[in-house]
């Protein structure tokens, strides 16, 4: 048992598990991580890498279709799946290697298998024992489905099974209109298929800002992007020739195959997580701002708990976990301070509050909406969308939200300015190069400041 005893053991290799595991390691801290998988988990494997490899593909072929727009004569013969699939699969691999690398040189060691919490400091896997100080829960999560509605494989798939199709199906149900709908609607849009969308909420990416929401939905439309907001899906039967679908309203609509994309759920059942007394809710593990269980001695982190379910969420907590256990001095993690992108085409990034929920923390704000038609990047792009600030009145930016192709690269900037708590006038001090999309940013601000540049009115 000496031999199997550390510092840190750690479930998962995903995004929170690997980073807990090597900011343990270089703390001088003994780690076992434990995957049953492949290190990187979702993100890596199933999740953020391969789908925006699959975007990148999807925007060479609008760029290929669109070519002539910019004076360059091309033509778009069709989509090899199974050459799109093997860029794809090779990006994965070169990174996997490179984690892999990080594992043995951070002397992490790594333990392959199927692990059970069997007491509140001790993992199981295949009959061996893994004895922690610190135990730290990252088992991640899966796609969900609704009740009732069974996921097939075929006709009826996940996330998971999309990203391995062999074909570009010819017309696709995407039900939910989040983050993972809107992104495989973008990709097979671009690939050719007819895409509908069916989000219950009356809005796709329903917890944007609502001004974003709509900027998408309007290039949704131009692109030929069916969906049907506000109506919920009532079932879905085979046909010879794919699916059938019902909504609430009575309407019915058919397609080769259906993309179930609702939402992932926690992996926490039959681990041992509550026999060993940690307190879950709807299969969540439950923790405090230092992602602390009802156990102590035991953390949770990454898509296992209630937070955002994003990889650089996870990344950020199983530092701060790591931190906590080597008794570093860590401060709680600012969940609205995150930046959150989505990858369609276009993109929306956003940090901080909603113009709605700022109203509801703040009372009175002040808002502003610079339009990329300003901006002479975005116009040699041939992209539309805002940049939209949120102010305190009288106060700092609480909120930015941008549409647009590539203003994901953009959010970083925004993260700084919402969590050093800048005064528009503050930053618009600062110069941005031109032309770049960054200047959209920086125009906002001025404007916000009452120095506008480029904007009428």
């Amino acid at each position: 048992m000496a031999d199997n005893a550390f510092d840190v053991v750690i479930l998962g290799g995903g995004s929170g598990g690997y980073a807990c595991a090597f900011r343990a390691a270089e703390l001088g801290l003994t780690v076992a991580l434990i995957e049953k998988d492949k290190v990187g988990g979702t993100c890596l494997h199933r999740g953020c890498i391969p789908t925006k490899a699959l975007l990148h593909a999807a925007e060479i072929a609008d760029g290929a279709r669109e070519s002539e727009q910019f004076g360059v004569r091309a033509t778009l013969e069709g989509i090899d799946m199974p050459g799109v699939n093997k860029y794809k699969d090779a990006t994965i691999s070169r990174l996997y290697k490179g984690l892999q690398g990080l594992v043995k040189a951070r002397k992490v060691t790594y333990v392959e298998g199927y692990g059970k919490l069997v007491a509140p400091n001790v993992v199981e896997v295949d009959g061996a024992a893994y004895r922690g100080r610190n135990v730290v829960l990252a088992t991640g999560s899966v796609p969900k489905s609704l009740p009732g509605l069974e996921i097939d494989g075929d006709r009826i798939i996940t996330s998971d099974h999309a990203l391995q199709l062999e074909h570009v199906p010819s017309s696709v149900i995407v039900l939910g209109g989040g983050v993972i709908g809107v992104e495989f609607a973008s990709v097979w849009k671009s690939f050719g298929a007819d895409v509908t969308i069916v989000e219950a909420l009356p809005h796709l990416v329903p917890l944007e800002d609502e001004s974003s929401s709509k900027l998408l939905e309007r290039a949704f439309r131009r692109r030929g992007i069916k969906y049907e907001l506000g109506n919920r899906f009532n079932g879905v039967e085979r046909t010879d020739s794919g699916v059938k679908v019902s909504l609430a309203d009575g309407k019915q609509i058919e397609a080769d195959l259906m993309l179930v994309a609702v939402g992932r759920g926690p992996v926490s059942q039959g681990l041992g997580y509550e026999e060993a007394g940690v307190r879950t809710d709807r299969g969540y593990v439950i923790v405090d701002e230092y992602c602390r269980t009802s156990v102590p001695n035991v953390y949770a982190v990454g898509d296992l708990i209630p937070t955002l379910q994003l990889a650089h969420v996870g990344f950020a907590e199983g530092i701060l976990v790591a931190e906590q256990i080597a008794g570093v001095a860590t401060t709680p993690i600012d969940y609205d301070g995150v930046p959150r992108v989505t990858y369609s085409e276009p993109e929306v990034a956003s940090v901080g509050l909603t113009e709605a929920k700022a109203t509801e923390k703040y009372g009175e704000v002040e808002t502003l909406v610079y339009d990329l038609g300003g901006n002479g990047r975005s116009q040699i792009l041939k992209t539309q969308g805002s940049v939209k600030l949120v102010r305190q009145k009288d106060g700092p930016v609480v909120g930015i939200h941008m549409v647009g192709s590539r203003v994901g690269e953009l959010i970083a900037e925004g993260q700084l300015i919402y969590n050093w708590e800048a005064l528009p006038a503050e930053v618009a001090q600062l110069i941005h190069p031109h032309p770049t999309q960054s200047e959209a940013l920086g125009e906002a601000h001025l404007a916000l400041a009452g120095k506008p540049l480029h904007v009428h009115g």
